[in-house]
């Protein structure tokens, strides 16, 4: 009935149930005894006591999600929302929905996972999903008082993912082919690679985000492609504040770049990338990467790739990494070290090189 019970190493089961929110740090009132079922017994005992309740909320998990989604839908970003309904439509809710919410225990977590894992689906992937059913059963602790089944459960360690980036001979093709081919797409993949602004960032940019003169670019928005359940369309386009506040932020941009974009200077409202009021998304603007790529006989990587180019080109000059953290956008240096920090094994060959031992 989604209660956490343990078989401990004397011998004897152990339940226990978390302590009301109002109460002060992380406790719980622990039930012990040889048999499982005498456990069972004095924590349901516990929770009737305690709620006037059996504890088994008689709702399906499919109603909870609703109630839970509409709690917030009026708090979080719509791009969240989104990508929340998303997780939940194609993975969740098939599996759970037709089950009483109190009925799903921590083995039913647990299967859930594997199934997602012989799917195929990456480790990422699923801890994103669970995370999704965290918050869900967190509000069904509050508002039906079960017990959570995921408060335990241990997720598969998340492997790094191994990024296809651009090595230097090929980023001075690249180079090259836009120092050759001036136009606002090749401005848009030059602009990525000297400020490390995000693909969404980049495309949500207007002329009055960028100060020429004094060479000065401003991320205040992001443009993103979201699911819309209920909509008449699948998808709709949005204009929404950044992923954080740490990605609100200034860059100086360099005197070549500011002499590129000058080229193509419009109006204040216009987009940068389409020189109109109508912006080009992020899906036109990686299939428009792609054909540069394959016209210059390049590997096809993601246009994010130049991000992390931005950002390794960036430590090889001897940037300080908490100037770059916030030059990306990051809310830690910790994250600018884990995921855009990359070495060549050249410059590895280099350092390995200055060692110098006699033997």
């Amino acid at each position: 009935m989604g209660l956490n019970i343990y078989l401990r190493k004397d011998g004897r089961y152990e339940g226990r149930i978390p302590l009301s929110s109002g109460e002060t740090g992380r406790k719980f009132r622990y039930f012990l005894d040889r048999s499982r079922e005498i456990v069972c017994e004095k924590m349901n005992e516990y929770l009737h006591n305690r709620t006037g309740t059996s504890g088994n909320c008689t709702k399906h998990f499919s109603e909870i999600y609703e109630e839970w989604y509409n709690d917030i839908s009026h708090r979080v970003k719509e791009s969240t929302c989104a990508n929340y309904a998303l997780k939940a439509n194609k993975h969740l809710l098939p599996y759970f929905g037709d089950l009483p919410i109190s009925e799903i225990t921590e083995d039913d977590i647990y299967a859930f996972i594997e199934l997602k894992q012989n799917q195929s689906l990456s480790t990422r992937y699923i801890a994103d999903i669970i995370g999704v059913g965290k918050a869900l059963f967190k509000f069904a602790v509050k508002t039906c008082h079960i017990i959570n089944p995921t408060e335990n459960v241990s997720l598969p360690k998340r492997s790094k993912p191994e990024i296809r980036l651009l090595d230097s001979g090929e980023q001075e093709k690249l180079q090259g082919y836009i120092a050759q081919n001036h136009n606002k797409t090749t401005m848009g993949v030059a602009l990525s690679m000297t400020t490390g602004v995000r693909i969404g960032e980049l495309c949500a940019l207007q002329w009055k985000d960028i100060d020429l003169e004094k060479r000065i670019l401003t991320v205040r928005k992001t443009m993103q492609r979201v699911q819309t359940p209920n909509g008449e369309t699948r998808t709709k386009l949005i204009i929404t504040d950044p992923k954080s506040e740490s990605s609100k932020r200034v860059i100086p941009i360099t005197q070549n770049m500011a002499n590129f974009l000058a080229e193509f200077k419009c109006s204040e409202n216009d987009y940068v990338l389409s020189g109109c009021e109508k912006p080009i998304e992020p899906r036109t603007m990686q299939y428009r990467f792609a054909k540069i790529l394959k016209n210059v006989n390049l590997p096809s990587v993601h246009f994010h790739a130049l991000r992390h180019i931005f950002a390794s080109t960036c430590v090889k000059l001897g940037f300080d990494v908490k100037a770059l953290s916030e030059l990306l956008g990051h809310s830690s240096v910790e994250i600018t070290l884990n995921r855009y920090v990359h070495s060549s094994f050249e410059q590895k060959k280099e350092y390995m090189d200055r060692l110098q031992f006699s033997f």
